[in-house]
């Protein structure tokens, strides 16, 4: 029987390894398939048997990266591998200094330039292994990406300065220039880049280790002689009845036996409002108990809860492969090879053409050396670092810079309702009470806790409403409202059942007013004073003040906006008839909105927009997560992108960021490349028949200079760029 494995593999650097370790694993007998994602760290493999196991971890450790057992493990070995990184840049940088401060402060001598031919040498063999390394797998897998280009520029760069000492009268004296501080530079440059790389994805991969932390792990079980007992939640079998207190998480997903209680499901299905559950209602672990007393009586596993579900969502979601190929990697696929060719043709030109040995090599190895992938290399890094600075003055914080990229793909953007679209906080949207009545009713339900509660009195203050000091009687009655009661009042305040239990019964025209004022979903609170019904209180979620506004700039923008929600039909409905939406989903569980998500990108890329544990799956399902600031910690793990501010105008101005930044590296790709096109010929000498012109190395060196420089000054216009109108 097959067996599938996910094992957590530290040490990858680039695509290229999960992609080695992908083809190598397939070659082993037993392994019927094999999925590694390099974005998420980890691996899926179906094998034949559990015997095959220790020959793929065997076989993926001498490939030269760590398995882990646990996610306690994998975090020390990825740390471990995030500080080699950056051990190795610091020493690349430290020895560049070094290198370009002899090549400008002391004169030139034999001596100085062995000693600096000695630092580059150590800044390859220490520092720049790795690409040389990982290069030799891509020509071998005819994937020649960055890697093969930093070990081509770096490497030529060496062996071109090296045969300038060792052989300096051979060459003549306009070809003898060394290229010592550029073999430094470009490893220092592109390590920067992989350390950022990595701690960026080793932050972004927080999340389902934060989830694990938050599920319910203990439980108190009823016993048979009734005393409760605290176990494990793992230990939990189908049909045990567990106690749920106020206060605590229900530690199962479940029915009720016994009691009654306000559950706040925000959790999972994003509703504001806590909703009363009793006998015969269903419960799901990790949703919390705000007001009452519950037995709960087990019908699913651990392993099968909604909340479990979620997990198993969010590993599924984290694995998939990215539809993305970096830009540079591609055109380096083309280049480098090219460049390659140009120099044996070279080469093969000077020796058929003149029969000078020397010309021939130097003008062979120019090639390479001006085709050096600074200006390359630099073209997306220098406008991803300007893109994200950016972005972060913006409180736009993007945790994944390749999501940059798979925005221009985008047609749909589904925003979660609750926390979202609207405040996430419940408030008074309309009165029918006067206003002496608001102030006993504001007063009485200031001796309560309740969010209801608070958002009545905050209401009544707003209205400058002075509240009493009340001290009579109080009582809360779970999933019902409160009672109060003085020599001088009695004041009721809840649903229509405590009113009916109270003996008060509303006319035609109370009941044909609450229904009315009802309509679109809003929650209302029935109060009576003194057995006399007074009016009532509407409640809703505000639609945030820029929610409008948001809408409109992104149908300008051609992509067109979904609500998914958890929240009841009619509720839903108002916002997206508010928002002038025609697409919405009401009563959407986690997973209801992962399947739509999966849907959607049938048609086109997906950005979701969403605060919620329930929403973190999606977060991680769509093309782009973009979680607000304000919404709990898994989600801003899941999400790409965090707005930091809460203001949805950052999922404009992230659009318009993303289209400006794949506008400008695809500009540094084409200034770098011109560059190459225009020296590259110079270089191998092909106007020295006509003109008598070879490229001077001092000459070049400047030119590659002026490329760098013009890359980096196209991508600091980045950082002034305008995301709002």
């Amino acid at each position: 029987m097959s067996l599938k494995v996910k094992l957590n593999i530290a040490g990858m650097s680039c695509v290229n390894c999960s992609n080695a370790i992908e083809k190598v694993s397939k070659k082993i007998d037993g392994v019927l398939e094999a999925n590694v994602n390099f974005a998420n760290a980890s691996g899926e493999f179906l094998l034949k048997d559990a015997s095959v196991r220790e020959i793929l971890e065997q076989k993926i450790k001498r490939l030269g990266y760590f398995v882990a057992t646990d996610i306690d493990e994998f975090e020390a070995k990825r740390d471990q591998h995030i500080t080699t990184i950056r051990n190795k840049f610091i020493f690349a940088f430290i020895s560049s200094i070094l290198i370009m401060a002899l090549e400008m402060f002391v004169a030139p001598s034999t001596l100085v330039n062995l000693g600096m031919l000695v630092l580059a040498f150590l800044v390859l063999a220490f520092s720049g292994k790795d690409f040389f390394a990982h290069a030799i797998e891509a020509v071998k897998n005819k994937n020649y990406d960055m890697n093969v280009l930093v070990a081509l520029g770096s490497g030529s760069a060496f062996l071109y300065s090296l045969f300038v000492v060792l052989f300096v009268n051979f060459l003549p004296s306009d070809l003898n220039h060394i290229y010592v501080s550029g073999v430094a530079m470009i490893i220092a440059f592109v390590l920067l880049g992989k350390y950022l790389e990595e701690r960026s994805k080793a932050k972004a991969g927080d999340y389902l280790k934060t989830l694990l932390k938050i599920s319910p792990k203990t439980a108190f079980l009823v016993m048979s002689d009734g005393q409760s007992k605290e176990v494990g939640v793992s230990e939990l079998k189908v049909g045990d009845v567990v106690i749920v207190k106020n206060g605590y998480n229900v530690p199962c997903d479940g029915m009720i036996v016994q009691g009654g209680a306000e559950i706040d499901t925000s959790m999972l299905t994003g509703e504001s409002l806590p909703i009363y559950k009793e006998v015969g209602d269903n419960v799901y672990a990790g949703t919390l108990n705000t007001n009452g007393y519950i037995s709960v009586k087990v019908t699913k596993n651990s392993y099968e809860s909604l909340l479990s579900q979620i997990l198993s969502l969010l590993n599924d979601a984290s694995s998939k492969k990215m539809p993305i190929g970096r830009l540079a990697d591609k055109i380096a696929n083309i280049f480098v090879p090219s460049v390659v060719v140009v120099s044996v043709l070279t080469f093969l030109g000077w020796i058929i053409f003149s029969g000078n040995f020397a010309y021939a090599i130097s003008c062979a190895i120019c090639v390479l050396i001006i085709s050096c992938p600074c200006a390359l290399g630099l073209a997306t890094p220098i406008a991803i670092v300007s893109s994200l600075a950016r972005g972060a003055k913006a409180g736009i914080l993007v945790k994944n810079p390749e999501v940059l990229e798979l925005i221009k793909d985008a047609k749909f953007v589904a925003f979660d309702k609750t926390g979202t679209l609207s405040k996430g906080q419940i408030s008074v949207k309309s009165s029918s009470l006067s206003e002496k009545d608001l102030e006993l009713v504001a007063s009485a339900e200031n001796l309560s806790e309740h969010l209801i509660s608070k958002a009545i009195v905050r209401y009544a203050k707003q209205k400058c409403i002075n509240l009493q000091k009340l001290n009579g009687k109080f009582q809360n009655i779970v999933g019902q409202g409160i009672v109060y009661e003085d020599e001088n009042n009695q004041i009721i305040i809840g649903n229509e059942k405590l009113l009916l239990s109270k003996e008060i019964i509303l006319n035609l025209d109370d009941s044909k007013s609450v229904k009315e004022a009802t309509n679109d979903g809003s929650g209302v609170i029935l109060c009576a004073i003194n057995k006399n019904f007074v009016g009532f209180l509407t409640l809703a979620d505000e639609l945030k003040d820029e929610a409008v506004n948001v809408v409109n700039e992104l149908t300008r923008l051609n992509l067109q906006s979904v609500i998914l929600s958890g929240d009841d039909e009619k509720v839903v409905a108002n916002i997206a008839n508010k928002l002038n939406l025609s697409k919405y989903y009401a009563n959407m569980l986690p997973e209801d909105k992962f399947n739509k998500i999966k849907e959607l990108s049938n048609h086109g890329g997906v950005i979701f927009v969403g605060d919620g544990i329930n929403d973190s799956p999606s977060l991680k399902e769509a093309s782009i997560g973009i979680a607000m600031n304000s919404g709990s910690d898994i989600a801003k793990g899941a999400g790409d992108i965090v707005l930091v501010k809460n203001d949805l105008q950052g999922v404009t101005g992230l659009v318009r960021l993303a289209n400006a930044t794949m506008a400008n590296i695809k500009e540094n790709l084409f200034w770098a490349f011109m560059y190459n096109a225009i020296c590259i010929p110079v270089a191998a000498g092909v106007f020295y028949p006509v003109f008598g012109l070879l490229l001077n190395p001092v000459y070049g060196s400047m030119a590659m200079c002026f490329s760098s420089v013009t890359v980096v000054l196209n991508a600091l216009r980045l950082r002034y760029l305008r995301l709002k109108d």
